[in-house]
């Protein structure tokens, strides 16, 4: 059985037990989140549309981080211009636990 979330703008795949990085959430290690926005749900059949309206996937926060540095770097030719600048994106790592459909 798997299921289609969305969370902080993406979708992601994901099956009981599967540990994803998602954007940011605002909880702490240890705590319960609920993904209410579920696209589809299969087991064996594929349902969407008002068959998952109600369905819900609880997860546990396991940490949040930040992602690796990804350098941005900006040059203009002829002028002298030149700009590095880095980002470091902030991620919630958490496990899924069990998928209500």
């Amino acid at each position: 059985m798997y299921a289609i979330i969305a969370t902080g703008g993406k979708q992601y795949k994901v099956c009981e037990g599967d540990v994803i990085k998602v954007e940011k959430l605002d909880a702490e290690a240890g705590n319960t989140v609920t993904f209410d926005q579920v696209i589809a749900v299969s087991d064996g059949s594929l349902k969407v549309g008002e068959d998952v309206a109600k369905a819900t996937v609880t997860a546990t926060v396991m940490e949040q981080g930040r992602g690796k540095k990804v350098v941005v770097y900006k040059y203009k030719r002829k002028t002298g211009y030149h700009k590095k600048n880095g980002h470091r994106q902030a991620y919630t790592q958490v496990k899924i636990d069990k998928i209500n459909a």
